[in-house]
């Protein structure tokens, strides 16, 4: 984990919790002071990660005290991401507008990013800033995808990363992706095709020489 999650996750409730469960020493080591504008940057290796994600979800919270979770997704790529922000387009939806509008009273946000196939997570605290087409249209466009071309940007969203932690594997359920599924079946595909094709020549060697 990043040098400051311990001091955002682990508050005085959950270190009680964790007493309980006998890991509150183990976890008392990640706890260290946080200024309210400290933050950690991403490394290569979270950086690769995001950038090569499909989707996401995120986890706002409302004026009722409520959290709000929703997906996030777009081709491999639609996340763009610098030394500790990273930002996407976001476009017209179902017009509900739940997260951007919980942005407007708490800019706080948790993301979890998933890699199924890897058993892989990547969790995130960050502080969120919602920019509008109106705002600053040069910026928005910029982060449209090649393949969400036809999709109507209305705004962005860039998220400042407070802390991250990679999650532990277990539990995480392999899934794959159409094109996941394709890749890693290419090899087999190839070599069924040159089978049938061998298949095809004998049965002509064969009828030759019936």
């Amino acid at each position: 984990m990043s040098h400051h999650y311990g001091s955002i996750a682990f508050t005085d409730a959950v270190t009680l919790e964790q007493e309980i469960y006998g890991s509150a020493e183990f976890y008392g080591r990640a706890k260290s002071g946080l200024a309210d504008s400290a933050s950690d940057s991403l490394g290569d290796r979270e950086k690769h990660f995001l950038e090569s994600r499909d989707s996401f979800y995120l986890a706002s919270v409302g004026e009722t005290g409520w959290p709000y979770v929703q997906f996030r997704g777009g081709p491999a790529g639609f996340i763009q991401v610098t030394d500790n922000t990273f930002a996407w387009a976001d476009y017209r939806g179902n017009l509900q507008h739940i997260t951007t509008g919980n942005l407007r009273t708490n800019d706080r946000i948790s993301v979890i990013a998933m890699d199924y196939p890897r058993r892989r997570r990547l969790k995130i605290f960050g502080t969120a800033q919602v920019i509008r087409l109106t705002d600053d249209p040069a910026f928005v466009e910029s982060l449209v995808h090649p393949d969400d071309a036809s999709a109507i940007a209305e705004r962005a969203v860039v998220i400042t990363v407070r802390a991250f932690d990679w999650n532990c594997p277990q539990h995480i359920t392999p899934r794959f992706t159409a094109d996941e599924f394709g890749d890693a079946t290419e090899a087999l595909r190839l070599r069924i095709s040159m089978l049938e094709r061998k298949n095809a020549q004998l049965r002509e060697q064969l009828s030759a020489h019936s």
